[in-house]
C-alpha cells in the first residue's frame, strides 16, 4: 500500500477529513491552477477517458472525486441518461454545480456530497465508473476500490486518470524536478493553502502506478486491467471491468 501522506503534517485529523479540507479551501482556483499545473495537457487525458467510457455505450455513469466536475461534464458526450459526480468537499461541489446549471446540465448530472469509500448506492449500480487524480487521495485505497468494484455492474468499466512517474531518461529526472520544485512553487504563488500543492507533489510520489496498480486491482477483484501511459509516463489512464 502507498505511504499515506497527509496534506497537513500537523493536523490531528484523519486522512480523509485533510483532504476534503484542503479541497474546500483550494476550490475557488483549483480549474485554473490545474490547466497551469499540467500546461493544459489535463484535459487531452480526459478525453482519451471519455472515448473509453463511451465506447461502452453506458446508461448510468459515476464519477468519483469528481471536484468541480470537469470529468463529469465531459461524459454528458456519450449517450448516458443519469450521471452522478461524487466527493468529499462541499467546496469543489458547489463549484462544479455552478459550472453544471452555467452549462444547462442541471437535469443530466447529480452532484452529491459523500464518502467514496462507503458509498450510498446499491450493488451492481453504474455501467461506468471513473476516478480522476483522486485514488492516490482515498485514506484507504483497498477500501476505496472494493466500493468501485461493489457498485459497478457486471462488464462495466472502470477507468482510472492518475499521475504516475516516468521511466526514461531525461523525463524522469525533469518530473522530478519540476515536481519537487515547480509545482510547490506554483501553487504557492496561486493559492491560499500553501500545504496543498506541496501534499499534490509528493503523494504523486509515492503512489503506485503502471504494473504496481494494475497488481492492486486485479487483487480487489478487476479483470481486463490495462495501464495506458500518457505524455512520456507523467499520467497513466487505467482500465478494468467486472466479471
Amino acid at each position: 500500500m502507498p505511504e499515506n501522506i497527509t496534506p497537513y503534517k500537523n493536523s490531528s485529523l484523519g486522512k480523509k477529513e485533510q483532504v476534503a479540507q484542503m479541497f474546500d479551501t483550494i476550490s475557488g482556483n483549483y480549474d485554473g491552477l490545474n490547466r497551469v499545473i499540467s500546461f493544459g495537457v489535463d484535459i487531452k487525458w480526459r478525453k482519451k477517458v471519455l472515448q473509453l467510457v463511451a465506447a461502452t455505450n453506458p446508461n448510468t455513469i459515476l464519477d468519483i472525486a469528481t471536484g468541480t466536475g470537469d470529468l463529469a461534464i465531459l461524459m454528458t458526450n456519450t449517450d448516458a441518461k443519469k450521471i452522478i459526480g461524487l466527493d468529499i468537499s462541499a467546496g469543489m461541489l458547489e463549484v462544479g454545480r455552478k459550472k453544471i446549471a452555467e452549462r444547462n446540465l442541471s437535469d443530466k448530472i447529480e452532484m452529491i456530497l459523500a464518502d467514496s469509500e462507503s458509498m450510498p448506492f446499491e450493488d451492481n449500480t453504474f455501467d461506468a465508473i471513473t476516478v480522476a487524480f483522486g485514488v492516490r487521495n482515498f485514506e484507504h485505497l483497498d477500501k476505496g476500490l472494493g466500493e468501485i468494484l461493489r457498485v459497478l455492474k457486471p462488464n462495466g468499466i472502470f477507468v482510472i486518470l492518475e499521475t504516475s512517474v516516468p521511466e526514461k531518461t531525461p523525463f524522469k529526472q525533469g518530473y522530478k524536478l519540476y515536481s519537487k520544485y515547480m509545482l510547490p512553487l506554483i501553487g504557492k504563488l496561486f493559492s491560499k493553502d500553501t500545504s496543498a500543492y506541496q501534499y499534490l507533489s509528493e503523494s504523486a510520489s509515492v503512489f503506485p502506478y503502471g504494473e504496481a496498480l494494475n497488481n492492486i486491482l486485479r487483487k480487489i477483484g478487476f479483470i481486463d486491467v490495462v495501464a495506458k501511459p500518457q505524455t512520456f509516463g507523467v499520467a497513466t489512464i487505467y482500465s478494468a471491468s467486472k466479471k
